[in-house]
């Protein structure tokens, strides 16, 4: 399969929407991600909101543009509420994204997945080792850190891009993604990238609001993310000094971003 070529114009316009339109995201992500995941949200022009109580997730769900699933700090009461999350989605026509965060370390969670697979995510964002395993490949990883490159995922995220009807993006030193039939790689970013929390966790996010603006379009809205991510990233590297100024720095080119300028590995 030959990369298809950047829908710019789509990209650019999904940005502007954003800003412009500031489309409510119900964001249910970890404990650990929360800040950065609003903060980036915020940054683009869209109004995140964290609600992850089971009493209130399906209703609130109804009521947002997108819907974005993170299992990070997973547990039974939250498991209920993206469940009820996502149902809701499903039944109201909203899109959602999950984010399967480690979801090849314990059986809690590959059935927690499972579950939320049947729901039927518009987007899928991972990290390779957790695309790899999804996939049905063999993974190195531990914990939530990749340990596999992310080429060794591309079969498996095709299959399973295919298999699903779902659009798969596995992040790493070069992104790709796949809607099964087209695909794009993303270069660009920082090392810095990776010693800063949460990060990963926040372009989920990022990716289900522009998946509100993009509705019918979830490959271009997640090629959006993956753009603006790696963009923001090579940009901030620039003054940075180490993770704590890169941070901050992050934030603000992604604030700053006013047209979208793709780099092919």
């Amino acid at each position: 399969m030959s990369d298809t070529a950047y829908p710019l114009d789509t990209m650019t316009a999904a940005l502007h929407a954003a800003r412009q339109r500031s489309p409510l995201v119900h964001c249910i992500t970890n404990f650990v991600a929360m800040n950065m995941a609003a903060n980036a949200v915020l940054a683009i022009g869209a109004s995140p909101a964290m609600v992850h109580a089971e009493e209130e997730a399906a209703e609130f769900a109804a009521i947002a543009d997108a819907l974005t699933v993170n299992i990070g700090t997973l547990s039974s009461d939250w498991l209920a509420g993206m469940l009820a999350a996502a149902t809701s989605a499903q039944r109201n026509g909203k899109p959602w994204v999950l984010d399967p965060v480690a979801h090849q370390a314990t059986a809690f969670r590959r059935e927690a997945t499972a579950r939320l697979l049947a729901l039927r995510p518009a987007a899928i964002r991972g990290n390779a080792s957790e695309i790899l395993a999804l996939s049905g490949g063999a993974s190195r990883a531990q914990g939530v850190d990749s340990r596999d490159a992310v080429e060794v995922a591309e079969e498996g995220a095709v299959r399973l891009a295919r298999t699903l009807g779902t659009v798969i993006a596995v992040t790493g030193e070069v992104d790709f993604l796949t809607d099964g039939e087209r695909s794009l790689r993303f270069a660009g970013g920082s090392p810095w990238m990776p010693r800063v929390t949460a990060m990963g966790c926040a372009q989920t996010c990022v990716m289900g609001a522009l998946l509100a603006v993009l509705p019918g379009q979830p490959f271009e809205a997640a090629a959006t993310a993956l753009a603006m991510f790696k963009q923001a990233g090579e940009r901030a590297a620039r003054d940075a000094t180490g993770p704590g100024s890169f941070h901050w720095r992050f934030i603000d080119t992604l604030a700053a971003i006013d047209e979208l300028q793709p780099r092919a590995p």
